[in-house]
């Protein structure tokens, strides 16, 4: 898939990013150093509200799981765009690491996390392909079912 304009596959395919989110904690939402911006977790949020609460296998299908990694991606577009002035200055996204809160028993953390390979995939083509962890997790912060982090080369 040949690289085009990040904007347009964002109306293509009916995303608007929101304001970057802001940290929960001590922490800053991303750090640049080199060419690599790191993006701290991110959680399902919209209007600053957790779209889904809970565990995957225990009141989460994975089709939810899968919307709230997608959900996390696209806060982590923000960041980006925020931080950067443009997805454009995006060169690849790297690496993904995403937890799941998971039930008992609950195996299909990287089901889960194709909500956000495939929306990364979409946006940037063979330059969203990256590498991955997907984690099986008691809790995560307020609740959420997935919290994602990305690592991407920038243009700089």
């Amino acid at each position: 898939m040949a690289r085009k304009n990040i904007e347009e596959r964002l109306k293509v395919l009916g995303i608007q990013l929101p304001e970057s989110p802001r940290p929960l904690g001590a922490y800053k939402p991303c750090v640049i150093t080199g060419n690599l911006i790191f993006i701290s977790g991110q959680l399902p949020l919209k209007n600053g509200e957790l779209k889904y609460k809970g565990k995957l296998g225990d009141g989460i299908t994975i089709e939810e799981g899968s919307d709230a990694a997608r959900i996390a991606s696209v806060n982590a577009l923000a960041i980006m765009n925020s931080e950067l002035g443009s997805l454009e200055r995006v060169r690849r996204i790297v690496k993904v690491t995403g937890f799941v809160a998971s039930a008992a028993g609950f195996d299909m953390q990287a089901k889960v996390l194709n909500g956000a390979s495939e929306l990364f995939y979409q946006i940037f083509g063979e330059n969203g392909t990256h590498a991955r962890v997907a984690v099986g997790v008691c809790e995560l912060p307020l609740g959420a079912p997935v919290e994602i982090d990305v690592i991407a080369e920038i243009f700089t």
